[in-house]
Protein backbone atom coordinates (compact mmCIF):
# COMPACT_ATOMS: atom_id res chain seq x y z
CA UNK A 1 0.00 0.00 0.00
CA UNK A 2 1.13 3.22 -0.95
CA UNK A 3 1.79 5.74 2.11
CA UNK A 4 -1.12 8.12 1.02
CA UNK A 5 -2.94 4.97 1.15
CA UNK A 6 -1.68 3.95 4.36
CA UNK A 7 -2.63 7.50 6.09
CA UNK A 8 -6.35 7.50 5.16
CA UNK A 9 -6.55 4.41 6.39
CA UNK A 10 -5.57 5.43 9.92
CA UNK A 11 -7.49 8.41 9.17
CA UNK A 12 -10.28 6.17 8.61
CA UNK A 13 -9.64 4.22 12.08
CA UNK A 14 -9.48 7.14 13.66
CA UNK A 15 -12.59 8.55 12.90
CA UNK A 16 -13.99 5.20 13.44
CA UNK A 17 -13.02 5.17 17.13
CA UNK A 18 -13.89 8.86 17.44
CA UNK A 19 -17.61 7.50 16.02
CA UNK A 20 -17.74 4.91 18.82
CA UNK A 21 -16.73 7.76 21.80
CA UNK A 22 -20.08 10.15 19.88
CA UNK A 23 -22.13 6.69 20.62
CA UNK A 24 -20.89 5.91 23.63
CA UNK A 25 -22.38 10.11 24.97
CA UNK A 26 -25.60 9.27 23.48
CA UNK A 27 -26.14 6.38 25.37
CA UNK A 28 -25.24 8.71 28.40
CA UNK A 29 -27.61 11.22 27.25
CA UNK A 30 -30.59 8.46 26.54
CA UNK A 31 -30.08 7.40 29.93
CA UNK A 32 -28.85 3.31 29.62
CA UNK A 33 -25.84 1.64 30.28
CA UNK A 34 -24.58 -2.10 30.16
CA UNK A 35 -23.91 -4.51 33.00
CA UNK A 36 -22.30 -7.57 32.05
CA UNK A 37 -23.68 -7.27 28.45
CA UNK A 38 -27.02 -6.60 30.19
CA UNK A 39 -28.67 -3.44 28.48
CA UNK A 40 -30.25 -1.51 31.64
CA UNK A 41 -32.29 1.40 31.67
CA UNK A 42 -33.14 4.00 34.19
CA UNK A 43 -36.41 3.30 35.58
CA UNK A 44 -37.80 6.91 34.69
CA UNK A 45 -36.88 5.83 31.16
CA UNK A 46 -38.75 2.96 31.02
CA UNK A 47 -42.09 4.22 32.42
CA UNK A 48 -41.23 6.95 29.61
CA UNK A 49 -40.90 4.43 26.80
CA UNK A 50 -43.84 2.17 27.95
CA UNK A 51 -46.06 5.49 27.73
CA UNK A 52 -45.64 6.07 23.87
CA UNK A 53 -45.76 2.34 23.00
CA UNK A 54 -48.10 1.87 20.02
CA UNK A 55 -50.49 -1.28 21.29
CA UNK A 56 -50.19 -4.05 19.21
CA UNK A 57 -54.13 -4.61 18.02
CA UNK A 58 -53.82 -0.15 17.42
CA UNK A 59 -50.62 -0.94 15.32
CA UNK A 60 -52.05 -3.47 12.86
CA UNK A 61 -55.63 -1.37 12.65
CA UNK A 62 -53.48 1.63 11.49
CA UNK A 63 -51.48 -0.17 9.58
CA UNK A 64 -51.77 0.27 5.40
CA UNK A 65 -53.20 -2.51 3.84
CA UNK A 66 -50.47 -3.04 1.67
CA UNK A 67 -47.87 -3.22 4.20
CA UNK A 68 -49.44 -6.58 5.61
CA UNK A 69 -50.22 -8.18 2.18
CA UNK A 70 -46.40 -7.29 1.76
CA UNK A 71 -45.20 -9.21 4.93
CA UNK A 72 -45.18 -12.43 3.41
CA UNK A 73 -42.87 -11.62 1.00
CA UNK A 74 -40.70 -10.40 3.26
CA UNK A 75 -40.11 -12.63 5.34
CA UNK A 76 -39.99 -15.40 2.86
CA UNK A 77 -36.47 -13.98 2.60
CA UNK A 78 -35.51 -15.66 6.08
CA UNK A 79 -35.65 -19.29 4.41
CA UNK A 80 -32.56 -18.41 1.51
CA UNK A 81 -31.06 -16.33 4.59
CA UNK A 82 -30.70 -19.47 6.81
CA UNK A 83 -29.86 -21.93 4.33
CA UNK A 84 -26.89 -19.23 2.68
CA UNK A 85 -26.01 -18.61 6.76
CA UNK A 86 -25.90 -22.45 7.40
CA UNK A 87 -23.52 -23.29 4.26
CA UNK A 88 -21.63 -20.57 4.92
CA UNK A 89 -20.44 -21.62 8.59
CA UNK A 90 -20.41 -25.16 7.06
CA UNK A 91 -17.96 -23.45 4.45
CA UNK A 92 -15.99 -21.87 6.64
CA UNK A 93 -15.31 -24.70 9.17
CA UNK A 94 -14.26 -27.12 6.42
CA UNK A 95 -12.14 -24.71 4.73
CA UNK A 96 -10.88 -21.54 6.63
CA UNK A 97 -8.85 -24.53 8.55
CA UNK A 98 -7.09 -25.85 5.10
CA UNK A 99 -6.04 -22.40 4.33
CA UNK A 100 -5.01 -21.45 8.04
CA UNK A 101 -7.71 -18.16 7.58
CA UNK A 102 -9.42 -16.65 10.81
CA UNK A 103 -12.68 -18.07 11.59
CA UNK A 104 -15.02 -15.45 11.70
CA UNK A 105 -17.11 -15.62 15.29
CA UNK A 106 -20.53 -15.53 14.21
CA UNK A 107 -21.96 -14.20 17.58
CA UNK A 108 -19.84 -11.26 16.49
CA UNK A 109 -22.67 -10.03 13.85
CA UNK A 110 -25.81 -11.68 15.32
CA UNK A 111 -27.07 -8.64 17.83
CA UNK A 112 -30.13 -9.22 19.49
CA UNK A 113 -30.79 -6.62 21.91
CA UNK A 114 -34.17 -4.47 20.83
CA UNK A 115 -36.29 -6.61 22.51
CA UNK A 116 -34.95 -4.26 25.39
CA UNK A 117 -36.84 -1.38 24.25
CA UNK A 118 -39.92 -0.45 26.02
CA UNK A 119 -41.65 1.27 23.59
CA UNK A 120 -41.88 -1.07 21.23
CA UNK A 121 -44.81 -3.66 21.11
CA UNK A 122 -44.85 -7.69 19.95
CA UNK A 123 -45.22 -7.00 16.54
CA UNK A 124 -42.47 -4.28 16.06
CA UNK A 125 -39.93 -6.46 18.58
CA UNK A 126 -40.49 -9.11 16.02
CA UNK A 127 -39.52 -6.95 12.54
CA UNK A 128 -36.72 -6.09 14.67
CA UNK A 129 -35.50 -9.45 15.31
CA UNK A 130 -35.95 -10.35 11.78
CA UNK A 131 -34.03 -7.79 10.79
CA UNK A 132 -31.37 -8.23 13.41
CA UNK A 133 -30.91 -11.91 12.00
CA UNK A 134 -30.70 -10.81 8.30
CA UNK A 135 -28.60 -8.00 8.85
CA UNK A 136 -26.33 -9.77 11.12
CA UNK A 137 -25.97 -13.37 8.68
CA UNK A 138 -25.58 -11.04 5.65
CA UNK A 139 -22.54 -9.31 7.64
CA UNK A 140 -21.26 -12.40 8.91
CA UNK A 141 -21.20 -14.07 4.92
CA UNK A 142 -19.65 -10.77 4.01
CA UNK A 143 -16.66 -11.23 6.37
CA UNK A 144 -16.64 -14.80 5.02
CA UNK A 145 -16.35 -14.12 1.93
CA UNK A 146 -14.09 -10.66 2.08
CA UNK A 147 -11.28 -13.03 4.28
CA UNK A 148 -11.45 -15.93 1.30
CA UNK A 149 -10.72 -12.77 -1.33
CA UNK A 150 -7.98 -12.04 0.91
CA UNK A 151 -6.92 -15.12 0.17
CA UNK A 152 -7.56 -16.07 -2.80
CA UNK A 153 -7.66 -12.50 -5.21
CA UNK A 154 -6.40 -9.73 -2.98
CA UNK A 155 -6.53 -7.74 -6.13
CA UNK A 156 -8.60 -4.19 -6.27
CA UNK A 157 -10.85 -3.95 -9.14
CA UNK A 158 -10.31 -1.26 -12.00
CA UNK A 159 -13.53 0.04 -11.22
CA UNK A 160 -14.60 1.60 -7.91
CA UNK A 161 -16.03 -0.57 -5.55
CA UNK A 162 -19.08 0.53 -3.30
CA UNK A 163 -18.92 0.04 0.26
CA UNK A 164 -15.46 -1.76 0.24
CA UNK A 165 -14.97 -4.19 3.23
CA UNK A 166 -12.06 -3.55 5.68
CA UNK A 167 -8.69 -5.41 4.07
CA UNK A 168 -9.74 -4.32 0.64
CA UNK A 169 -7.27 -1.30 0.34
CA UNK A 170 -4.75 -3.49 1.44
CA UNK A 171 -4.87 -5.39 -1.87
CA UNK A 172 -2.45 -5.49 -4.69
CA UNK A 173 -3.59 -2.42 -7.43
CA UNK A 174 -5.27 -4.24 -10.55
CA UNK A 175 -2.37 -4.56 -13.17
CA UNK A 176 0.12 -4.63 -10.46
CA UNK A 177 1.22 -8.14 -10.97
CA UNK A 178 4.50 -8.18 -8.71
CA UNK A 179 2.29 -6.71 -5.75
CA UNK A 180 -0.46 -9.38 -6.47
CA UNK A 181 2.48 -12.13 -6.29
CA UNK A 182 3.56 -10.65 -3.52
CA UNK A 183 0.11 -10.19 -1.35
CA UNK A 184 0.17 -14.18 -2.09
CA UNK A 185 3.54 -15.44 -1.12
CA UNK A 186 2.60 -13.48 1.98
CA UNK A 187 -0.36 -16.19 2.48
CA UNK A 188 1.71 -19.17 2.46
CA UNK A 189 1.64 -19.12 6.57
CA UNK A 190 -1.74 -18.08 6.39
CA UNK A 191 -4.31 -14.92 6.42
CA UNK A 192 -3.44 -12.81 9.12
CA UNK A 193 -6.66 -10.65 9.71
CA UNK A 194 -6.21 -7.49 12.26
CA UNK A 195 -8.58 -8.40 15.33
CA UNK A 196 -9.12 -11.67 14.74
CA UNK A 197 -10.15 -14.31 17.02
Amino acid sequence: MTAQLDLLTAKLRSVQAEIETEMAKRREELRFHFDNRRIVFEEEVLRLQRAIKTRASRYLIDANPLMILSAPVIYSLIVPIVLVDIWVMAYQAVCFPVYRIPKVRRRDYLIFDRHHLAYLNIIEKINCAYCSYANGAIAFVREVASRTEVYWCPIKHARRVLGPHPYYQGFADFGDAEGFRTKLNEMKDGVKIEGAQ
